[in-house]
């Protein structure tokens, strides 16, 4: 029998390095808001987002929760993991691992929140809920290829569920509620149409991928393509260290997050930037810091400093400043920079 091929693997992927650093952020720290990846046709957005699968951290499950819960983290539990601790029972636990779940284009509602057997609930007077996808992206990332072609109400109900953490679905005044803390990753070609304002402001992050210019950036890209179709487990085995020294230095991160300090210098940093572009709304300055405190961890760094509200800025600014008519919306990326390296010298 033939051997399943192997997911390329992350740390092959040539150049895109925004891209990379927004999925590992987002990773580390799962509050940022997930990233929408724009980009023309075979610029490695799918190939990034699968090949991420293989360097997602393993975590503590409730064994049997079709939900995944956290047997650590009251808050976030559902129903039944909830009242299985109030009576002061053991949870049985497993490591589980974090992965991608997919949400089709094409998905209905109820595939995409779940459904209520209602003639269940009248004979038996219990609730029967068959699962979603939202159910399976509870502590997962959701992942939406072409997310500006989904279909207007289920954007309505993704807003819903990623602002709230929640999915509530109702029927014939039954009403069902579940976890659904996840982490939101689109992916779009700009040239099929634009995405609906309210979901674009969703996301933490927005990164714009274009092909590489540079010959030989271009040449590795073929060399090591046809070398993982040639033999997809030996390519992936010639990567397996810089895989795992990728995962070991995330995990790292993950440990250190909660001890990264920013100073108020940094908070009227963000602020006076987010003035200065005309971002609307207060999203973006609380994004900044967020993001700029996981560079820091991700560098192994205890304290803000003004490299990482740079790279933050990138990240999540862009998407977010006001456009005049006719205005393409390119950051000023140099006036940015003034702003926070004239913090230096104040």
């Amino acid at each position: 029998m033939k051997n399943k091929k192997r997911l390329y693997p992350f740390t092959a992927i040539v150049g895109q390095e925004n891209m990379k650093k927004a999925l590992i952020l987002n990773i580390i720290n799962p509050n940022l808001g997930g990233v929408l990846i724009r980009g023309e046709k075979g610029t490695a957005k799918s190939t990034a987002v699968r090949a991420f699968e293989e360097l997602l951290p393993e975590r503590e499950e409730v064994e049997g929760c079709i939900f995944s819960c956290d047997p650590c983290d009251v808050s976030t539990m559902c129903d039944e993991c909830l009242e299985k601790n109030e009576k002061g029972e053991d949870f049985s636990r497993k490591k589980g691992k974090m992965k991608v779940i997919d949400l089709p284009v094409s998905a209905t509602e109820d595939r995409v929140v779940g459904t209520l057997d209602i003639e269940y609930a009248i004979k038996k007077g219990e609730k029967k809920f068959e699962p979603g996808i939202l159910a399976m992206a509870n502590r997962n990332i959701l992942y939406v290829d072409e997310v500006n072609l989904l279909d207007d109400h289920i954007v309505d109900v993704l807003l819903d569920s990623a602002a709230m953490g929640v999915n509530t679905i109702e029927r014939e005044g039954i009403s069902y509620t579940h976890p659904a803390n996840f982490i939101l990753v689109g992916t779009m070609n700009p040239e099929e149409g634009d995405l609906r304002p309210q979901l674009l402001d969703r996301f933490g992050m927005v990164v714009d991928v274009v092909g590489e210019m540079d010959i030989e950036n271009r040449v590795e890209v073929i060399k090591r393509r046809l070398e993982y179709e040639e033999d997809s487990e030996q390519f992936a085995l010639k990567w397996e260290s810089k895989q795992k020294e990728l995962r070991e230095k995330m995990i790292n991160a993950m440990k250190i997050l909660k001890d990264v300090k920013c100073d108020d210098d940094m908070y009227r940093t963000a602020a006076k930037i987010s003035i200065e572009l005309g971002v609307d709304g207060h999203r973006a300055d609380i994004s900044m810091i967020k993001t700029a405190k996981t560079v820091a961890a991700f560098e192994g760094k205890l304290n803000v400093e003004n490299d990482h509200m740079l790279e933050a800025a990138s990240l999540v600014l862009p998407h977010r400043m006001r456009r005049r008519p006719f205005e393409e919306g390119v950051m000023e990326f140099s006036k940015v920079e003034e702003l926070i390296r004239g913090i230096e010298n104040d």
